[in-house]
């Protein structure tokens, strides 16, 4: 099972926040005393949200002392800034530190409980932790907020968390349901054709990993599936060219390692 890609892709998901591409305006505490009252809140918000994107910015180049550094930032100017608390609950899953983190993410959708990001974001984490039921209902929270962009995304990760709890026939369901709402939702194509095998219907896993494929961006798992599930159907041949595929496109990935030499080009 592809978990750890799928928390990965929901994260992302989740925290794509749009960084500025100039900041000229350098904002401390001295400086939020001497501005209007009226005007204390949103230049709070203001500051948080351009220290969050900072330090979203350095922990995508591998800074995280300096990303830390920034987040406590945007959290002291504003301990009420949503995506601050997201953005330092994945810099603290990165650092292992996962009290933290949960710690963050539950303060996100405290913040934000309607909305369908944080409670995505949390669902993901507590899946990943172990706590699969706790899960389910942020997943449905995602999925609830009728502004959420990609509520297929919550739903795929409902389907890959329910199957860690060999819940077969709930996972394909959520699968079912975010293919719905995006039929190019690739995670749910793939997780819903290797569902599919693993529940002994290579027939139906089949058009499920074509239409994957026809998305054209091949995964070393995919091909692998797309190999199996032509070699249960009997379809020699279609096995032979994902195993090509396979080992022309992924070479050293594992799942070529895994194919029979007999099948190599």
């Amino acid at each position: 099972m592809r978990f750890d890609r799928a928390l990965i892709r929901a994260l992302i998901v989740g925290l794509l926040l749009p960084l500025a591409g100039c900041v000229t305006t350098h904002t401390d505490s001295n400086s939020l005393g001497k501005l209007p009252q009226g005007s204390k809140t949103s230049q709070a918000e203001s500051a948080a949200q351009v220290h969050t994107e900072l330090g979203q910015s350095y922990m995508a180049n591998g800074n995280l002392q300096g990303a830390l550094e920034k987040l406590n930032m945007a959290l002291k100017f504003d301990p009420n800034y949503a995506p601050a608390h997201t953005v330092i609950a994945v810099l603290y899953q990165r650092l292992n530190n996962l009290p933290e983190a949960e710690l963050h993410y539950r303060r996100a959708v405290e913040l934000e409980p309607t909305k369908g990001d944080p409670n995505n974001n949390l669902g993901v984490f507590l899946c990943h932790t172990g706590k699969i039921a706790e899960a389910e209902g942020y997943f449905q929270k995602a999925v609830a907020d009728p502004f959420y962009q990609t509520p297929d995304v919550a739903l795929t990760n409902a389907g890959v968390c329910q199957l860690s709890a060999h819940e077969v026939a709930a996972a394909e369901a959520s699968f079912r349901d975010a293919i719905a709402r995006n039929p190019n939702n690739a995670e749910a194509l793939f997780q819903l054709a290797n569902t599919l095998y693993l529940n002994n219907d290579a027939f139906r896993a089949r058009a499920f990993i074509q239409r994957f494929d026809a998305l054209g961006a091949p995964t070393p798992e995919a091909l692998k599936l797309g190999h199996d599930v032509e070699s249960r159907l009997g379809n020699q041949e279609g096995a032979l060219t994902y195993s090509k595929r396979l080992q022309s496109q992924f070479p050293d990935s594992e799942q070529a390692h895994a194919l029979d030499p007999t099948a190599s080009p």
